[in-house]
């Protein structure tokens, strides 16, 4: 009798439902799932504490706001005599203290004859929806006023240039030590005389009114050893007749209207302390004991 041996089917590969080898090598209907070993979890280490590094020291605050008050105590007379232009009323004369976004008297030319006006210091760009950034742009460097996007269509123009008329302005020394109260100190020109800030204007209409606000210019102090042992900046003072005219005059340029721009000499500016109640931003006070430094 022959005998015939029975050839085994081959295994299906990665089949599901064929026997699957048990770990330990037998055969078995289904693979039991080896469970992985635990993890030994590493003991923490105790967080060692990093010697900390000291902070560096905050500079001390630099002024960058110059000329932040001003003086106009003169009458309206003598206003009229040094300017040659009428200005109706007291309106803005008689101040002693004056602050951004207050309404100032200047003198502007936007047909070529000068007249006086009340105007918001403070310049609210054309482009601009509120008045929440004037009180930011009381001044402008003369630098940079010939190509900032707020002042640079203003300067070329005469109509744009304005005389902001005063008798003095305080500025603020940087005290020594952290925590000091700035002291202010009061400067005049020529003794007290009245005089006149370069300074530029513009009309704007926000939410359907229109402003006339202006802006100081400001230059380098270092040539003036007066007003740069209190700040590095001074505000372009135009203190004779013929640079103020000269500095109203359609005719001139951008860059001839800036060649007016030069620190005053110091031969011209004098200062002394002054009380630290104008220091107060808001309320702030009105008086001529604000001129000096009380004691």
């Amino acid at each position: 009798m022959r005998c015939t041996s029975a050839t085994a089917s081959p295994r299906p590969r990665n089949s599901r439902s064929g026997a699957q080898r048990h770990p330990s090598g037998g055969c078995g209907a289904s693979r039991a799932r080896a469970t992985p070993p635990a993890r030994r979890r590493r003991p923490r280490r105790p967080c060692a504490l990093r010697p900390s590094t000291p902070a560096a020291p905050e500079p001390a605050p630099i002024l960058k706001r110059v000329c932040g008050r001003y003086t106009n105590t003169a009458g309206v007379e003598e206003l009229n005599d040094r300017f040659k232009v009428p200005i109706a009323g007291a309106v803005g004369t008689h101040r002693f203290n004056i602050a951004p976004t207050e309404e100032v008297l200047a003198i502007v030319s936007p047909k070529g004859e000068p007249q006086a006006r009340m105007l918001r210091w403070g310049l609210v760009p054309a482009w601009a929806h509120d008045l929440s950034s004037s009180h930011k742009m009381i001044n402008a460097r003369i630098e940079t006023v010939a190509s900032s996007p707020a002042y640079r269509n203003l300067i070329p123009r005469g109509s744009r240039r304005a005389l902001q008329l005063a008798d003095g302005y305080f500025e603020w020394l940087k005290p020594e030590r952290r925590g000091q109260p700035r002291q202010p100190f009061f400067f005049q020109v020529d003794a007290g005389v009245p005089f006149a800030f370069a300074a530029v204007w513009t009309p704007a209409k926000v939410g359907g009114e229109w402003i006339a606000s202006v802006a100081l210019l400001t230059c380098d102090a270092s040539a003036n050893r007066i007003a740069s042992a209190i700040h590095d900046r001074m505000p372009v003072i135009l203190a004779d007749r013929e640079a103020q005219q000269a500095w109203l005059d359609h005719s001139l340029g951008a860059q001839e209207a800036l060649a007016l721009c030069g620190p005053l000499s110091a031969a011209r500016l004098s200062a002394s302390p002054a009380n630290p109640a104008v220091n107060k931003v808001d309320g702030a006070p009105e008086g001529p004991e604000l001129l000096r430094a009380p004691g």
